[in-house]
């Protein structure tokens, strides 16, 4: 399939495929005309790292995830070093659901300093 149809079919711009390219994460082949070509695997990589970028992930976490694909496996899930990703990810997580956690209390502990208990909204329809 050509540039187009990869990034209709991944839900992206053939701009992002190229900057995925230019980033050695995605590898067409050339047709005769020098058209990229690409095939289901890179459809397949495309997808992934549009995964992995929604859930916060950069390009440079994403590369053992399309490593792991190269490789011949199945999930890009399943190779060491994309677990480790997924764990540093899972800690950076974790602390931003701390920092949030903390910044709520403090709110909160203000809100009832300045204005006592919010008041229960009792209404019917």
């Amino acid at each position: 399939m050509l540039i187009g149809e990869l990034a209709e079919r991944a839900g992206t711009s053939t701009r992002t495929v190229r900057y995925y390219e230019q980033h050695g994460l995605v590898q067409p082949d050339r047709s005769a005309n020098g058209y990229r070509v690409y095939d289901e695997h890179e459809l397949e990589i495309v997808r992934k790292i549009r995964a992995l970028l929604e859930l916060g992930f950069d390009l440079a976490d994403a590369r053992p995830f399309v490593t792991c694909l190269r490789n011949g496996h199945r999930s890009a899930d399943e190779c060491p070093e994309s677990v480790e990703s997924l764990r540093r990810k899972l800690a950076e997580i974790d602390d931003a659901i701390d920092r949030l956690s903390a910044a709520r209390r403090h709110v909160s502990a203000r809100i009832s300093a300045v204005a006592g208990p919010a008041p229960k909204c009792e209404f019917s329809l």
